[in-house]
């Protein structure tokens, strides 16, 4: 940790919206709620991703593992060529250097948090196939 012991209490709603609308990178929006340049932290970095109805996040991977908690909505989550649905409540492992994506096959929204075991969000590099 950096410095002392301390609390941090963040909102989506106090964060930019970050996005991706590109064929290569997904129809996808973001808000990072912990990561070392935005807040006095050093060990993770997590965030709201919000895919729309339609939406997708296409395979990519990352050296870092990261976990997801579905927020919002149901969609099918692809790890490594194997397809599984995911809903509202599920809690999922990807391994690092999983390719992986994720597509919102419902009528609503699909709110998932993000976790990476990486102080700096921007540390983690995206890797998309071609």
């Amino acid at each position: 940790m950096i410095g002392e012991t301390q609390l941090i209490i963040t909102r989506a709603e106090e964060r930019p919206q970050e996005a991706w609308d590109d064929p290569a990178k997904g129809s996808v929006a973001w808000h990072t709620l912990i990561s070392a340049e935005i807040t006095p932290t050093d060990s993770l970095s997590a965030g709201i991703a919000i895919l729309p109805p339609g939406g997708t996040n296409p395979p990519h991977r990352h050296a870092e593992a990261e976990l997801y908690l579905i927020l919002e909505g149901s969609g099918v989550l692809t790890v490594d060529g194997a397809e599984s649905p995911v809903v509202k409540g599920a809690t999922i492992f990807i391994p690092g250097n999983a390719w992986h994506s994720l597509r919102n096959e419902g009528d609503a929204e699909l709110r998932l948090f993000y976790v990476f075991p990486t102080g700096r969000f921007s540390d983690v590099v995206y890797e998309f196939p071609g």
